[in-house]
């Protein structure tokens, strides 16, 4: 099982095993956990062109997590996500998405195929820090906390998004002169 990694940008500092990144997150109130990706069919793994009939197929494989997580945490809605090169708009979206940004809710992240990074903004001391998240990870980044998420070299993400807001992903922009472009 290989599990999220973090790299601290104003040091290069990286941070890795399971125990290590947990008690770094959640020092920076950020929810780590990590659910069974093997789980997922074979025929879906490495898939990043998804009907619809393969979205619910994500869903149902993974719906006794969703439902513990969405009880504890008061999730209302799910969807799935996927980005590749095939997706229409990739560059469009992605720079909606780069960009520093808050929300009302958790924004929740739990990577089924592909791989993707978080950029938090954590505490003073600590400064902005990514979050290379793999298959089987899974994230919450709390209101109000300044981040963004793209994609990494691979360019290919699966991913089931959480909502408490039933209208889905809605950012608020956040302008901040500390924050550098890796």
């Amino acid at each position: 099982m290989t599990v999220a990694e973090i790299r601290i940008r104003n040091t290069n500092e990286r941070i890795s095993g399971e125990s290590n990144v947990q008690a770094f997150l959640e020092k920076q109130e950020v929810l780590y956990e990590h659910w069974n990706a093997g789980k997922l069919p074979a025929d879906l793994q490495e898939k990043f062109t998804l009907t619809d009939e393969n979205k619910a197929q994500i869903l149902s494989t993974f719906d006794e997590e969703i439902q513990e997580i969405a009880a504890r945490r008061g999730y209302k809605t799910w969807d799935v996500i996927a980005l590749s090169e095939a997706t229409p708009n990739i560059e469009e979206l992605l720079t909606k998405f780069e960009q520093v940004h808050t929300h009302t809710e958790d924004e929740v992240r739990a990577i089924v195929s592909g791989k993707g990074i978080f950029i938090i903004k954590g505490t003073e001391d600590v400064g902005y820090f990514d979050v290379e998240l793999e298959a089987g990870d899974v994230i919450s980044v709390p209101e109000h906390k300044a981040h963004f998420f793209t994609l990494m070299d691979n360019r290919q993400i699966v991913a089931i998004r959480l909502f408490i807001e039933t209208d889905g992903w809605i950012a608020h922009p956040y302008a901040d002169e500390s924050f550098q472009k890796a």
